[in-house]
Formats: structure tokens, sequence, C-alpha cells
């Protein structure tokens, strides 16, 4: 997804010479073709991302559209409160790129594990999160955010699914529907979705029906399709490499509770209340936290059942 990422900003500020990219001393090898190409529109804040998101709140209020750009945590957790009182309060448009969410960066521990940042993100009045499932949905959230006024936040994964069928285009803020069907409805946001699609297969083949809705905007959200979503099926699960307490679980809640829609069966697939304190690759991580493919049609099957 990163690299869809640098692809598609490069398009950009090719084009608008008011973008600026601001990197956390990382991502070189990444970043080698934009800096050769862009080098007035790219500053290298050092291990600082704190300053770095002031550095990007002032060249935005000074009229700059701003992408910070750093791994998991770092340009969000740690500079937090810079994203709040500076860029989201002023509406400034800082564009947080986080790369590598959820597990990505697994085998580094518990500091590189990014399984808060969507809930504490989409907290913060006025900010916009975004948070791709497919490499097709990086480059047009990279194109949307660019456009949208305001503080973003874009979550990255090192896993990307399928962009699914083309009739269903990119809008920000309202759920795609990559899959019908109508026993379950699967939710699921960011790279997970790899997970979802090999899940919803084997639903299929023991006979279970099962639709995917990818939400890739966390914040703001068109209630529409998790409507639908809700009215056709037996069950709704949701799915996410973050925790299930504020993320997309919770949105959805959130959501269905404030249209008055009544709905059936309910699961949140996602780190439940505990740390990762395991290490390991993201695949080995999912295994453990119950949220690969394997344990989604397991713990579908039970919810039907009970």
């Amino acid at each position: 997804m990163r690299d869809r990422f640098i692809q598609t900003l490069c398009q950009i500020v090719e084009k608008d010479p008011r973008v600026m990219l601001i990197t956390g001393d990382l991502g070189f090898a990444v970043l080698d073709e934009y800096r050769r190409r862009f080098p007035r529109q790219f500053i290298n804040a050092g291990v600082a991302e704190q300053n770095m998101t002031l550095v990007a709140t002032g060249m935005a209020l000074e009229g700059h559209v701003v992408f910070t750009y750093s791994i998991g945590n770092f340009p969000t957790l740690r500079a937090l409160e810079m994203i709040r009182n500076d860029a989201a309060y002023h509406g400034a448009n800082v564009k947080v790129v986080s790369v590598g969410g959820g597990f990505s960066y697994g085998a580094l521990g518990i500091s590189h594990h990014a399984t808060e940042d969507l809930a504490i993100m989409r907290s913060l009045p006025g900010v916009t999160c975004v948070s791709p499932t497919s490499l097709g949905e990086v480059t047009e959230a990279t194109k949307a955010i660019a456009q949208t006024p305001g503080a973003c936040f874009l979550r990255l994964d090192k896993d990307k699914g399928p962009d699914g069928p083309t009739d269903e285009p990119f809008v920000l803020g309202r759920p795609r529907v990559l899959r019908r069907g109508h026993d379950v409805a699967l939710i699921v946001t960011g790279g997970i979705l790899s997970e979802v699609v090999k899940a919803a297969d084997e639903l299929e083949r023991v006979g279970i029906s099962a639709s995917i809705y990818a939400v890739h905007t966390i914040k703001p959200v068109e209630p529409g399709r998790l409507v639908e979503a809700a009215r056709t099926h037996r069950a709704l699960v949701t799915v996410e490499e973050h925790t299930i307490h504020g993320g997309l679980g919770g949105l959805v809640l959130e959501t269905l509770a404030d249209a008055g829609t009544c709905f059936g069966k309910f699961l949140r697939i996602g780190l439940d209340g505990c740390f990762s304190s395991v290490v390991g690759s993201q695949a080995y991580l999912r295994t453990t936290y119950d949220m690969d493919a394997a344990s989604i049609v397991r713990r579908t099957q039970k919810l039907l059942l009970s």
C-alpha cells in the first residue's frame, strides 16, 4: 500500500505545487523517486514526529497541503496533542499518513503495533479517517484526502485485499459492497480484507452465503449501506486489525443505533480487551488473536448457530 500511496502522491504533486511531503526520517528506498523529482516539496523532519506535525500545520496555514509520513503509531499517537490542538483545531490541511496499520510491523513488538489509532483519530472533531482495503482504494483515498479540507488520517497496511467489482466506485464516506450474499454481512476495514475474502469463500463452501462490505472510510460514514446490511442479513460480523473498542465495530453499532435500525446477531472480530504482546509476523499475529480467515469462519459459524 505504501508504494501505491507514493506513486499516487507523485501524480498529485506533479500538478499541484502546494502539496508537500514531510517524513519522520524513514522510507528512503520508497521515497527515492519522490525526493529526486520533487526536492522542493519534500522535508525530512528527522525522528521528531511531534515537531513534524507542528511544521506541517504551520505550512498548511500558509496555504500548503501537507502530508506527514511515518510508521505505525509514530505519526498519530506520538504526535496526538499536536494533531488535536494545532492541525485539527485550526482546520489545517495536514494529511497524517501512517504506514503499517495493525500488525504490519508485528515482529517489532507492541510499540509498532497500531491497534488503537482508528478509535483515537476518529474521536477528533473534524478529522477525516480513511483505512483502505485494497490498492485501488489507496489510490482513490490519496486523491480524495488531498482535495478534502482540514485534517485527515490515512492508515495504510502491509497487506491488501482485492479491489472488488468496478461498478462499486470509491466515494469518500460510502462503504463498497464487494460481494452480495444473504446470510451474513462481513464488514471490514483495512488490508485484513484479504482474510475476509478467504473466509467468505470458505463459508460459501459450507453453505453460508456471505456479503462483504468494505468500509474504507471510518469517518465520516454514510449510514445507508450499513443500514442495508443490517436489514438484509441474519448476522453482521465486523473485522478489523485493531481493538474492537472504538474502531470499526463501534462505528457500525453507533451508526445503526443512531439510524434507529434493528439488527440480528452481531460479532466484532479484532483485538479484544488486551495488548498485542505477542511478537511475530502479521499473519502469525492474526492467527494468534483469532482474526485470520479460519478464525473468521469458525466464529461466524458459531454466531449463526447460537
